[in-house]
């Protein structure tokens, strides 16, 4: 009995211990199979071929066009100032901002109440001086007349002393007697003597008189033009702006009233560079007069207008730097004075360079060109202008050869490049999925493979097993899991 007991202990044991053996070698086997799936399978690198557009380059002129911004002025603006103070008593129909005027037009009126009172006075003043004017006139003729009357009589005076004289010397006369005529013939060239001074002073009134006379006259025209500045008139055909009177309105003299400006006397003012104005003068230090073209862009629409360079600033304004340049536009509807516009201006041609996209050049001044077995190749260039979203290059080695006209970080030199030419599409093709059939052992073991790895996520785990229960399953996933599984 005790060996039965004995011997059945004995078998427990070796059952339990079997037992836990075999667990062991369960839980080493799943470990292993962990192990294996995480393992990486070290794979062979293939080098990477990425496509890129290129272009044949020739070297050639090209004329550089210089963009830049300026506002469009009026070459012949007007003020229009009150010539003297006074109140408006009269506007013309349509004055205010924006309205067309002609040379010549009546704008408006001052009260001429004052003015015409002025011009009467003088014109008063001047009849009076008139009628003083012939009565010195009469009194200078009178003066004249008794003049020659006094010198008749000293004439007279003097043939009687003679005679008298005379007869003393024949005995017949007397001293007495020649005495009275001498006296008489003095008394005579003294009465001339008065006419005479009487003449100079009616003379005198004469000039007086006409001294006032011309006193008179320009006080008339004073007046004249007086009343004349009471209307302002336009000066030049414009349109009005900065109006600020209206009807009854009292303005002082030279007090500011509106402005004329002539829409059609255009001119742009552009500040630029020293380097950008030493490119536009030429050898005599002068603007070269070179046609430009400014452009203004608007929503739906495009105002364009030619012009002519004319001429640069004088001087460089306190705290400002570069040059002022002035360019006359022609009459171009649409444009008006305050407007900014983009002006173009052609630069001196430039022989034996290239024009490529600005993203051809890379930062370190070099393009990539295409070399043998379609290796990208940095040559170097030099870089003469930039002109909006282009570049213009000069570089002999690229003479011939295609560049890569859209360089990214993912180029450089040394890569190879499957080239896009110009009017050729990348030829981008769907990739096709290869399908393999499995046989039913070959689908459970990855099954269970799958379902035994842990770190895999449930999403992409679901997404396997669904794969791997169709009936035919994605190549490239069962060669992943056989190279996982070591298989």
């Amino acid at each position: 009995m005790r060996l039965v007991m004995r011997s059945m202990t004995a078998i427990v044991l070796l059952a339990v211990t079997l037992a836990v053996l075999a667990l062991a070698g369960h839980v080493v086997h799943r470990g292993l199979q962990a192990r294996w799936a995480d393992k990486v399978v070290p794979r062979a690198a293939n080098e990477r071929i990425y496509a890129a557009p290129v272009l044949a380059v020739v070297p050639g002129r090209i004329v550089p066009a210089m963009e830049v911004f300026g506002e469009v002025r009026s070459r012949r603006m007007l003020e229009v100032r009150a010539p003297r103070a006074g109140r408006i008593v009269w506007l013309a129909e349509g004055f205010e901002d924006g309205a067309a005027v002609a040379a010549g037009d009546v704008l408006l009126r001052l009260d001429p109440s004052d003015a015409q009172a002025a011009l009467n006075l003088a014109r008063a003043d001047r009849i009076q001086a008139e009628a003083d004017a012939r009565d010195a006139a009469r009194g200078r003729d009178l003066a004249r007349d008794e003049l020659a009357s006094a010198q008749g009589q000293a004439d007279l005076r003097r043939a009687a002393a003679d005679r008298q004289r005379t007869l003393r010397e024949r005995g017949v006369g007397s001293d007495a007697a020649v005495e009275t005529a001498e006296l008489a013939v003095q008394q005579a060239e003294q009465a001339v003597l008065s006419r005479r001074q009487a003449l100079v002073g009616a003379e005198a009134q004469v000039d007086q008189a006409a001294v006032a006379l011309g006193r008179l006259d320009i006080t008339i025209a004073e007046a004249e033009r007086a009343l004349a500045e009471t209307e302002v008139v336009a000066g030049f055909a414009g349109r009005l702006s900065d109006v600020a009177v209206v009807q009854g309105g009292l303005v002082g003299q030279n007090e500011k009233l509106a402005q004329i400006v002539d829409p059609d006397a255009l001119e742009v003012a552009a500040r630029i560079s020293t380097a950008q104005h030493a490119r536009l003068i030429g050898p005599d230090g002068a603007l070269r007069p070179v046609a430009v073209q400014a452009e203004l862009d608007l929503p739906g629409a495009q105002i364009m207008a030619t012009g002519t360079l004319a001429r640069s600033g004088a001087v460089v304004g306190e705290g400002q730097a570069g040059r002022v340049i002035y360019a006359t536009l022609a009459p171009a509807p649409g444009l008006r004075p305050g407007d900014f516009v983009t002006l173009r201006i052609p630069e001196p041609a430039l022989d034996d360079v290239i024009a490529l996209p600005a993203t051809a050049l890379g930062n370190d001044g070099t393009v990539l060109a295409l070399g043998p077995d379609d290796r990208l190749e940095a040559v170097p260039v030099v870089l003469e202008r930039r002109q909006g979203d282009q570049v213009i290059l000069r570089s002999p080695a690229l003479d011939g050869r295609e560049v890569v006209t859209e360089r990214t970080p993912l180029l450089g030199a040394g890569v190879r490049v499957r080239p896009i030419r110009q009017g050729e599409q990348p030829a981008v093709q769907a990739p096709v999925a290869e399908m393999v059939d499995l046989t039913p052992e070959r689908r459970a073991a990855l099954i269970a493979l799958v379902e035994g790895n842990r770190r895999m996520p449930a999403e992409a785990r679901a997404r396997i097993l669904a794969q791997l229960e169709q009936d035919r399953v994605p190549a490239q996933i069962v060669r992943r899991l056989e190279s996982r599984s070591g298989g």
